[in-house]
């Protein structure tokens, strides 16, 4: 065993390494002034009617005042004020991170909170108001909150804070037994399992379409702490290769540069201090599924 092992370690000291990628984005443009008066035909602009005539007519003798009322210039009513708006788009803070977390056990959510409030919340609240019979407003006010509290209860702290910046779907059936390393590309998760069971879940990264990571069901066959790709010349540290020179392992690319960029067919995993850990508790003949 011991040799087979040794001779497969030689064979895969050309490993995958990672490779960024440019991303760019876009911006929009403002909108141009409008007039807040229209020209009369004479060239001068018209007068607001909300503002009442200088001058009061005479009162006609013997006419009822309500007749002579109607022949001022007429008052506009003010405008009902709504709910009091609590959150709304370009908000950061910690209550919005718990709205984020309420709207996803509501089902109209489904990314993980980040505490800020952009068109996506917005969205999400839209679909909730409507849900409740409220007016599509997409602003988070008083009675939008109120029935949001009353409808779900107070998040916890992985709900605040998911151990993965993606939210994960339902685990493959073939994750459920044993010990598994569980890798979706559906969600770009991996969770470590135990008969069924998460016990530590981390964002991962794929190969390219030119150097795809390898789908199915594996074993780990090779750990290597310190592994050094020698076809790339790049760092593999916590490998734990399940697949010819396919492996899971810490990627500082990853960690620097996020989905902005693939692996050579590798599972990148960006977050250090959880690999090291995984990388601990995984033995040589876990199983591995790989799943789309």
């Amino acid at each position: 065993m011991a040799v087979a092992l040794a001779a497969a370690g030689a064979a895969l000291a050309a490993g995958c390494s990672a490779s960024a990628d440019a991303a760019g984005g876009g911006g929009r443009s403002a909108s141009p002034p409008t007039s807040s008066a229209a020209p009369t035909p004479s060239g001068k602009p018209a007068e607001p009617s909300a503002t009442p005539s200088r001058k009061k007519p005479a009162k006609p003798a013997g006419e009822p005042g309500a007749q002579a009322s109607a022949t001022r210039t007429p008052t506009a009513e003010p405008t009902p004020e709504g709910p009091e708006v609590l959150m709304t788009v370009g908000d950061e803070t910690g209550q919005v991170r718990e709205l984020q977390a309420r709207l996803r056990a509501e089902g109209v959510f489904d990314r993980s909170p980040t505490a800020y409030y952009g068109p996506v919340t917005a969205d999400a609240v839209s679909a909730f108001q409507e849900d409740r019979g409220l007016p599509r407003t997409g602003e988070t006010d008083v009675v939008t909150w109120e029935r949001l509290l009353a409808r779900t209860d107070e998040p916890t702290h992985d709900e605040l804070y998911p151990p993965t910046s993606q939210a994960m779907e339902k685990p493959d059936p073939r994750c459920n037994e044993g010990r598994v390393l569980c890798v979706s590309k559906r969600s770009d998760t991996l969770r470590w399992m135990k008969d069924g069971e998460v016990l530590a879940a981390m964002d991962v990264r794929f190969g390219s379409q030119y150097t795809p990571t390898r789908e199915g069901v594996f074993e780990v066959f090779l750990k290597s702490r310190h592994h050094v790709s020698t076809l790339y010349d790049t760092p593999m540290p916590y490998a734990m290769f399940f697949s010819g020179g396919q492996a899971v392992h810490y990627s500082a690319d990853f960690a620097a540069n996020g989905y902005a960029g693939a692996s050579h067919g590798c599972v990148n995993v960006r977050d250090e201090a959880k690999i090291a850990k995984l990388f601990g508790d995984v033995r040589v003949g876990d199983k591995v599924v790989v799943y789309g």
